[in-house]
């Protein structure tokens, strides 16, 4: 099996009223049951992986929310209760009185084996978030992460448990964690001032942290990183694109500016002049996204997913699972653009279309190029990597003076085209010379620099002699 489960689901279904324990108890996959839902004046339900069930056909009193609240721990500041000595959880709603009307029964379980998906990561003393939507696993995989880290690392690890979800209710932590002490939370409030109590107190080497949601906890974050202390931590939000946006919590990942550059810059770099930038370095080396309790995606350098992102650049990810045996899968994910790319490329050699002439431009005007190919009805793309690129356009003075780019797209292979000048009639010029030959040969991929050679204003490539690299071969 790749997984081992306890539940203590014994625990759980005595804390319900009689009438919803029974029906509760004899459904077949009792097991699988994910959490339990009563509002005042509805019918019970409960609720499995792929379905909903209504418990009975008798409505929910408040005697009945009454009898689950004397069965289970005090509620904290976040609306939380538990039941001692194991993960269930019980949230409560209130009406505008402070009044409890309803419960949400949430089973808690502790599931070993997933950690094994990023083992290597948190035992080479890696700085690791956890990301993914409600109820993907991501407490469960901070939970054996602790285990892991203090039994058989035999690391001093603290979890700062703000709503005793890692380590479940009561004042003896739940085994799950292992020997990894617990320092709970008062109230949700202080949980970046018991981040840095624990640090400073009690000579941690790991820190485990659940939900960093403010600023503030962000904060704590860093520090608790910069001073050497290892962190592992989930946050609120799917991927790595939802941190970079989100203004409260993009510090984990090294924050986010907007940075003006300069003219001769923004056209080397084919941008706007403001653009974003990545402030500082992140706090976290890898971030994980975890698709489901057996399936990872891992960026493994923040910096440069990050750095990537924000220049709109292919992000290359990391893809890991776990097969039935509990063995442990991995493959290197190409991007969706460069996927999407070689895609045209395979439908143009196999059915002889042609897909969109990518150009990089240097020194060009990209706004104008834009507004003539529109004018004349020709599908053309810009790129910013020069990898990507058909046509390397620039002008005749740039080419002149072998800056760096030119020299790189010689190297590469990469057909220039020079203007003479930065005008709309040279770039008409240039459009009416290539799409008449792309139009013409399908495979003009192998052949544009060849067939380019020909016409005039073409600045031919020193490197024509030099076989078509990877990416023309396709």
């Amino acid at each position: 099996m790749r997984k081992v489960i306890t539940d203590e689901l014994e625990a759980f279904l005595d804390i319900l009223p009689p009438y919803i324990h029974e029906p509760l108890y004899h459904q077949p996959n009792h097991t699988e049951l994910l959490e339990v839902v009563l509002d005042l004046g509805r019918l019970p339900q409960a609720r499995f992986p792929h379905r909903e069930l209504v418990l009975n056909s008798k409505e929910v009193t408040q005697s009945d929310i009454d009898y689950v609240l004397s069965h289970v721990g005090q509620f904290s500041g976040d609306n939380r209760a538990g039941i001692e000595r194991t993960l269930h959880r019980i949230s409560a709603v209130r009406n505008r009185n402070g009044q409890i009307i309803g419960l949400t029964c949430r089973v808690g379980r502790a599931v070993f084996g997933t950690v094994k998906m990023i083992q290597d990561l948190i035992e080479l003393g890696k700085n690791v978030l956890l990301l993914g939507r409600p109820g993907v696993g991501k407490t469960t995989m901070l939970r054996e992460v602790a285990r892991v880290l203090a039994d058989d690392c035999k690391k001093r690890v603290i979890v700062i448990d703000t709503s005793n979800e890692i380590a479940g209710d009561g004042d003896i932590p739940h085994p799950a964690i292992g020997h990894a002490r617990r320092m709970q939370v008062s109230a949700p409030a202080r949980q970046h001032a018991v981040m840095i109590e624990a640090v400073e107190n009690h000579m941690p080497e790991v820190i485990i942290i659940d939900e960093i949601g403010t600023e503030l906890e962000a904060q704590a974050a860093r520090t608790i990183a910069e001073r050497g202390v290892q962190l592992v931590g989930t946050a609120h939000g799917n991927t790595l694109e939802n941190l970079i946006m989100n203004p409260t919590l993009a510090d984990l990942i090294g924050g986010v500016q907007t940075v003006t550059l300069g003219d001769e810059e923004a056209r080397r770099r084919h941008t706007q002049k403001s653009i974003l930038e990545r402030k500082a370095p992140p706090t976290f080396d890898v971030v994980v996204e975890i698709v489901d309790y057996y399936k990872v995606s891992i960026h493994p350098n923040v910096i440069d997913a990050v750095d990537a992102t924000l220049h709109q650049q292919p992000v290359q990810t990391e893809v890991r699972w776990m097969d039935e045996n509990g063995e442990v899968k991995s493959e290197e994910i190409m991007p969706a653009s460069s996927l999407e790319h070689n895609q045209r490329l395979a439908l143009s050699e196999a059915n002889h279309l042609v897909r969109p002439l990518q150009f990089y431009l240097f020194g060009t005007n990209r706004s104008r190029l834009e507004q003539i190919a529109k004018e004349k009805q020709r599908d053309l793309r810009i790129v910013a990597n020069l990898k990507q690129a058909d046509l390397f356009l620039t002008t005749r003075s740039y080419y002149r003076r072998k800056p760096q780019k030119i020299r790189d797209a010689e190297a590469l292979g990469i057909p220039i085209f020079a203007l003479k000048s930065n005008n709309a009639t040279q770039m008409r010029q240039c459009l009416d010379t290539v799409y008449p030959i792309i139009e013409t040969h399908p495979a003009y991929v192998h052949h544009l620099q060849q067939l380019l050679d020909k016409h005039h204003g073409f600045a031919h490539n020193n490197q024509r002699t030099k076989p078509a690299d990877k990416r023309n071969s396709n």
